[in-house]
């Protein structure tokens, strides 16, 4: 499929008054809108829960925060010309979108704010997994949120040489020259499972799975060898109960930048034996950074319900350095299985879960 060329994947006519009082938008960063909006979506396709809610979790990551807030304050304090808001520091904290969905909701149990790049809303997700598996929550509402598509970040990534000259993610493919940003929420609903059936939740999916690791290796470059990020998969895989060869489709981390797809790559081929379908979505939507692991995991969710495999656009020729045996170039019917959802970040963090359909 042709590549989406010549952009970031920017949410066009963004208003957050749309959902909310306008009040209550002014007091918090666009990533933060975009998580209580996705919160609110969130709980009321899951229904009403029973859960008191100081046994609501809150893992939210972001991995930058607030900097629509933080160029706000630049330009005030370089101006001169008025005084900054007094809500400025609170709007940039990257904890905001989780305090602001505690705050809105009433929550009180453990409210966290997961700040490991671009694998934090996969690490969000463990988080909210643990604290239920632990006994700390009976529900997580858990997920990430980022919005990042600002001259800060965008130069910074330019002068990393991460970022694609043409502004096309191209995944896996041999022409492929780095990534293009995306922003957005993602948050999930997660319940002890007893709970969930007692009340009689509609069960999209099951977390069966999730690791996190660390590559130990450099700030910027993953594992040559994609130590880290392998061990992640194979823990993940035995956390659920698994072996490699009960997954059914992986969800790739896939930026489209050079290092980061060939490492993966290797990884998933020294994983699988016989290698499930692959593909990454960020041609379709870029990369969301922090939010990235979240809007995965609910990918694999709807690839369970939609009994449908996204597709990896923008590849044009495969690398053939990347030992993948089936990538997926168009959207194609899938038996629901489990799905392995892979997020690596600056700095070497690496988060997978696993997702599985839930028990008939």
């Amino acid at each position: 499929m042709p590549p989406i060329a010549g952009e970031h994947h920017e949410i066009e006519n963004w208003d957050a008054e749309k959902w909310m009082p306008k009040k209550e938008a002014r007091r918090v960063d666009r990533f933060a809108q975009m998580a209580l909006v996705a919160a609110e979506e969130a709980l009321a396709q899951a229904g009403e829960l029973t859960a008191t809610q100081d046994r609501v979790a809150v893992p939210v990551a972001s991995g930058i925060g607030g900097l629509e807030a933080l160029e706000e304050l630049v330009e005030v304090a370089y101006s001169q010309e008025r005084r900054p808001s007094p809500l400025l520091v609170p709007m940039m904290m990257c904890n905001a979108a989780a305090a602001a969905i505690s705050i809105k909701h009433g929550f009180g149990g453990p409210i966290t704010t997961q700040v490991v790049a671009c694998a934090a809303g996969g690490q969000a997700i463990i988080d909210g997994m643990r604290a239920i598996q632990w006994g700390y929550a009976d529900v997580a509402i858990a997920g990430g949120a980022e919005a990042a598509i600002r001259t800060p970040s965008i130069a910074g990534f330019v002068s990393a040489r991460a970022m694609s000259p043409t502004l096309t993610a191209r995944p896996f493919s041999a022409d492929r020259d780095g990534m293009v940003l995306g922003e957005g929420a993602a948050i999930l609903v997660l319940e002890e499972w007893e709970m969930a059936l007692a009340r009689g939740a509609t069960i999209l999916a099951e977390m069966t799975g999730g690791a996190a690791t660390g590559d130990a290796h450099h700030l910027t470059a993953p594992h040559p060898a994609g130590v880290g990020a392998e061990r992640a998969v194979r823990l993940a895989i035995a956390d659920a109960g698994l072996e490699p060869g009960d997954i059914g489709y992986v969800n790739a981390h896939g930026t489209g930048t050079e290092l980061n797809d060939r490492t993966e790559g290797a990884v998933i081929g020294r994983v699988f034996i016989e290698q499930p379908p692959v593909s990454s979505i960020k041609g379709a939507t870029g990369h969301a950074l922090g939010a990235s692991g979240a809007i995965e995991a609910v990918t694999a969710v709807l690839a369970i319900r939609k009994r449908e495999l996204p597709p990896n656009l923008g590849l044009t020729t495969q690398d053939p350095e990347i030992p993948l045996t089936d990538i997926v170039l168009e959207p194609r019917p899938f038996t629901p299985a489990p799905v392995v959802s892979n997020s690596f970040g600056f700095g070497g963090h690496n988060t997978v879960l696993v997702v599985s359909p839930p028990p008939s």
